[in-house]
């Protein structure tokens, strides 16, 4: 059987041959996958450039944030490994136990055990004038009596020998025709001396020298008081030899005021010793 030409297998018959490719086509294809990849890589240069860029602002970031200078690592804190286990200081130490309070004045002069000043009669009455209220009296004798009942009046002598009264200091001073004589008893303990004033009838003798002389005759005025281990008194009377009245002001007054005088030198004994002790304990 022939088929003549044009067979199934193309012209001339026998094997068949494959179709002649398209070149244009080909070359075109090819050019647009050339564009492809030329883009592809130029991105992929722009993300590897800006992932870079990143990773270097973080590590400057980081840095700045451990410490600033060419060595920040050497600002960084102390972890507690860091520290040193001790110290060559040594630590301050405090006492819970308060210093003891300085004396009180009042409490030196009360017992014989804590008053240990020098006392006499110069140590008592010290100035030639006694001063009180802007008043002035003029000393004019002093004495000291170891036995106290030898120179008291009345019932004052058994009070003062009773309650062991170990000596007495008196001093007289004068005024505008008054004169005063204030004594002062000493005792080992306050409680002597107080119960000697509620004991006291009577009073100290006046004691005359220095051209002043009174109270030897006349009526004359008493007071009796007390502060720590001291008791003290006053009589008080004209140096004309006129007696006291009862509504006399002017002799009361000077007794006050001597009294008051008495009062105060006995302080300043308390006073001087415990600033004394307090400086001591400075």
């Amino acid at each position: 059987m022939s088929f003549g030409q044009g067979g199934p297998y193309g012209p001339g018959g026998g094997a068949p041959q494959p179709p002649t490719p398209d070149w244009n086509a080909l070359a075109d294809d090819t050019a647009a996958r050339g564009r492809r990849r030329t883009w592809l890589l130029a991105g992929g240069g722009l993300l590897a450039t800006g992932a870079v860029a990143a990773i270097v602002a973080i590590a400057v970031t980081s840095g700045d944030n451990k410490g600033s200078g060419s060595n920040a690592s050497a600002s960084r804190l102390p972890t507690p490994q860091d520290l040193p286990s001790g110290s060559s200081t040594p630590e301050p130490t405090f006492s819970n136990v308060a210093p003891p309070a300085p004396p009180k004045p009042l409490d030196i002069i009360s017992s014989a055990k804590r008053d240990k000043a020098p006392l006499s009669a110069g140590t008592l009455f010290p100035e030639k004038k006694a001063v009180t209220q802007g008043r002035g009296y003029t000393k004019a004798a002093t004495s000291t009596a170891s036995n106290c009942a030898s120179v008291a009046q009345g019932g004052l002598a058994p009070a003062l020998s009773g309650n062991g009264c170990r000596k007495l200091f008196r001093a007289t001073y004068s005024r505008n025709g008054v004169a005063v004589t204030v004594g002062v008893a000493v005792f080992d303990t306050k409680a002597a001396a107080e119960k000697a004033k509620k004991q006291a009838e009577g009073g100290v003798a006046a004691l005359t020298g220095g051209g002043v002389n009174f109270c030897h005759g006349p009526v004359c005025r008493r007071s009796t008081n007390a502060i720590g281990r001291y008791a003290y008194f006053t009589i008080s009377g004209y140096t004309s030899g006129k007696s006291v009245t009862t509504s006399d002001t002017k002799a009361l007054g000077a007794g006050r005021d001597l009294a008051d005088y008495a009062f105060r030198r006995i302080l300043a004994r308390g006073n001087t010793q415990a600033s004394a002790a307090a400086s001591a304990t400075d």
